[in-house]
């Protein structure tokens, strides 16, 4: 849902209802431990602008082995092919 003025975007209730979920908290702890690992193998490092991708998702059943983490910038990690209902492909 696009908002045209940030103050209409109220963020408390975001996080309540979805950032702040315990499934939400484990997909962000399990990128985080994605991101950890290929910074301890030099891969990525912290403000490089680079994303770390899992090529089978975590919510398609992917898993943080290192098979399936690559390296990414962060416009193709972050732009999908859409569909007409702005849902992704």
């Amino acid at each position: 849902m696009p908002y045209k003025n940030k103050a209409d975007r109220n963020y408390r209730t975001e996080y309540d209802n979805y950032q702040g979920t315990e499934e939400q908290k484990k997909r962000r702890a399990e990128r985080n431990a994605a991101r950890a690992k290929l910074m301890k193998a030099g891969k990525v490092s912290k403000g490089d602008g680079k994303d770390v991708d899992h090529a089978k998702p975590l919510s398609k059943g992917g898993s943080n082995k290192t098979s399936n983490l690559r390296v990414k910038t962060k416009g193709a990690n972050r732009s999908f092919k859409r569909n007409s209902d702005h849902s992704v492909k």
